[in-house]
C-alpha cells in the first residue's frame, strides 16, 4: 500500500471541503441539533423524576455515541460519493491506485470529520448540560472505538451497494443508522426486544456497547467481555465490508459498468 496515494484521497476531500465550506455545515449542524433537542429533554426528565436515572449520561450520552457512529458511517459514504457526483471513478482508477489505498483514504477521511463531530457534540453537552464523559471512567474510549469500528463497516458496506446499484441508489444508504437504532437497542435494555429482533442486537456491535453504558450509569457490574466480543464483530465485519467492496468493484470492471457509470446506471 502506497502511503501517498492514500494521503492523495484524503488530500482530495480536504481540497473540496475548502474550496466549499457548506460542506462542512453537515459536520456540525445535525450533531448540535441533536444535543440541544435531547439534552433539554434529559432536563426535563431529571426535572419530574429527580430520583429516576441519571437521564444526561443515559439518554445524551445514548444519542452522543450513536451520533458518532453516523458520522463515521456518513463520513466514508459522503467521501465516496463525492466521486460519485463528479464522475471521477474513471479518472482515479486508471491511476496505479488500489483499491486498497483508495478505502483507505475514505476510512481515514471519515476519521478526521467525525472526530470534529465528536468534539462539537462534547463541548455542547459539557457546557450546556453538564455532561461529563469521565462519568463513564476509562471505558469510554472503548465505547468509542467499537462504534468507529462498525461504522467505517457500515459505511464500506453502504459504498459497495451505491457501486453496485448506481448513483440513484443513493437515498437508500443515508437511513440505514435510523433503521439499525430499534435493534441496537440504543435507548434501552436488550430484555424489552422480541426474540427475534435480540438475535439480530448480537450480531450488532453496538448493542453491546449500549449495554454496557447503561450498566455503568447505574452502578452494576460490566461484562468486559461482551464488549471485546462486540469488537470482535465489528472487526470482522470490516474484513467481510471490505471483500465485499473489492468483490463488487471487479465485477463493476468485468460488466463494464464502471465506465457506463452515470445518473441512471440503477441496475
Amino acid at each position: 500500500m502506497n502511503l501517498r496515494r492514500v494521503g492523495a484521497i484524503v488530500l482530495r476531500q480536504y481540497y473540496l471541503m475548502r474550496g466549499s465550506p457548506t460542506r462542512l455545515v453537515p459536520l456540525f449542524a445535525w450533531v448540535a441539533i441533536d444535543i440541544v433537542l435531547w439534552g433539554f429533554l434529559a432536563r426535563y426528565l431529571s426535572g419530574i423524576a429527580p430520583q429516576g436515572p441519571n437521564f444526561t449520561l443515559t439518554l445524551l450520552g445514548a444519542v452522543l455515541l450513536w451520533d458518532f457512529f453516523t458520522r463515521i458511517m456518513h463520513g466514508v459514504t459522503t467521501a465516496f460519493l463525492e466521486d460519485v457526483w463528479s464522475r471521477n471513478f474513471l479518472n482515479l482508477f486508471a491511476t496505479p491506485l488500489a483499491v486498497s489505498e483508495y478505502v483507505s483514504g475514505l476510512v481515514l477521511t471519515s476519521i478526521v470529520t467525525s472526530l470534529i463531530g465528536l468534539a462539537v457534540m462534547l463541548l455542547l453537552a459539557t457546557s450546556l448540560f453538564g455532561f461529563s464523559f469521565f462519568a463513564y471512567g476509562a471505558m469510554f474510549a472503548p465505547f468509542v472505538i467499537v462504534l468507529f469500528l462498525f461504522g467505517i463497516a457500515l459505511g464500506i458496506v453502504a459504498s459497495a451497494l451505491v457501486l453496485r446499484l448506481g448513483p440513484a441508489s443513493e437515498w437508500l444508504i443515508w437511513p440505514i443508522p435510523a433503521l439499525l437504532s430499534p435493534f441496537a437497542a440504543v435507548f434501552y435494555p436488550l430484555s424489552v426486544l422480541p426474540g427475534w429482533m435480540r438475535w439480530i442486537a448480537y450480531v450488532l456491535p453496538p448493542s453491546y456497547v449500549f449495554e454496557g453504558m447503561r450498566a455503568l450509569v447505574a452502578g452494576q457490574p460490566f461484562n468486559a467481555t461482551a464488549l471485546v466480543w462486540g469488537a470482535a464483530l465489528a472487526t470482522l465485519q470490516i474484513a467481510i465490508a471490505y471483500g465485499l467492496f473489492v468483490r463488487i468493484y471487479r465485477s463493476t470492471v468485468r460488466s463494464g459498468l464502471l465506465a457506463r457509470y452515470s445518473a441512471e446506471s440503477v441496475a
